[in-house]
């Protein structure tokens, strides 16, 4: 679907086609600005922060933002800060040209796909770093130390860049989404900040880059996460409130399975603090790895 949008001369010429849809790709700081600032782009300005290797979950977030009838503009960065010691930062996989050619399908109008070099000129070390406290040091925050200062010093440093007018974010990942959020609050990013429901096989298994790592074998096993973490809910729906009673037996049930438990915790989805009560909004969360696959996913109580 293509916007009214003067997207001139990709510098990639291999999304650029005669036939098909294209994609201004951009691939530093200035380019960009050059970009943004002309006069003739439509409001609203959508954003879509990824580190690539598209799946559909991501193409629902395109789709979202296209469908604002305004500028859209979609990132490709695989950021070294929100990866920990012995993560897959090396391994994770770069796929810019085909990647490139799914943003430009979709009708996104802007790819920025910056180097390293261009998003921390002066070296990791050096950055200027944004916490979000108390929400990025639990949960996921709680066995990657450091992970979610690395997602708000680049997701802040995109929102200067773009300055969008509104940004989505997969629920997938409802803890980061919950702190993007909090960051942009904080903040005062005149931004809105939008989540998309999680993308599923049909098995259940939510979508991620990371599916890939797992083996044949593995995938099978994959869908027990999901499947667990709806038991959970449901017991809680149910009027139980023993949770801690029903965290320890879903990790026993994931262990069981073939998983190295991480965590499976029940909370209050606005503030991820642990319930009270059965009520009040509640969603339950999981990780697990699984061969070489960190797995990730959340359901919510009241559905």
């Amino acid at each position: 679907m293509q916007r009214p949008f003067d997207r001139g001369v990709s510098q990639d010429p291999s999304i650029a086609s005669n036939n098909g849809p294209t994609v201004e790709l951009v691939q530093t700081q200035s380019a960009l600005r050059e970009v943004l600032r002309r006069d003739n782009q439509p409001k609203p300005l959508s954003l879509v922060p990824t580190m690539g290797n598209l799946h559909p979950g991501h193409l629902k977030l395109l789709d979202a933002a296209v469908l604002q009838e305004g500028t859209s503009v979609a990132t490709i960065f695989v950021n070294p800060m929100q990866f920990g010691p012995n993560e897959d930062f090396d391994k994770y996989p770069r796929v810019l040209e085909a990647d490139s050619k799914l943003v430009a399908q979709m009708g996104i109008d802007v790819l920025f796909a910056p180097s390293l070099e261009d998003m921390y000129p002066h070296g990791q070390l050096s950055q200027t770093t944004v916490n979000v406290p108390k929400l990025g040091d639990c949960l996921c925050g709680a066995s990657r130390p450091g992970h979610f200062d690395g997602v708000t010093t680049v997701v802040s440093k995109l929102f200067n860049l773009v300055r969008p007018d509104i940004a989505f974010f997969g629920e997938k990942d409802w803890q980061q989404l919950t702190i993007i959020r909090k960051m942009v609050g904080d903040l005062d990013f005149p931004i809105q900040i939008v989540g998309i429901p999680t993308e599923r096989e049909s098995d259940g298994l939510a979508m991620s880059s990371r599916n890939q790592y797992l083996t044949e074998r593995e995938r099978q096993i994959a869908p027990q996460l999901f499947r667990i973490l709806q038991d959970v809910a449901a017991s809680v729906r149910s009027g139980v409130i023993e949770f801690d009673a029903l965290e320890e037996s879903a990790c026993a049930g994931l262990l069981a399975a073939g998983f190295r438990p991480d965590y499976v915790a029940v909370r209050v989805a606005s503030s991820l603090e642990p319930p009270r009560t059965n009520r009040g909004g509640l969603r339950v969360f999981g990780a697990a790895h699984l061969g070489k696959a960190r797995l990730i996913d959340n359901v919510s109580v009241d559905q």
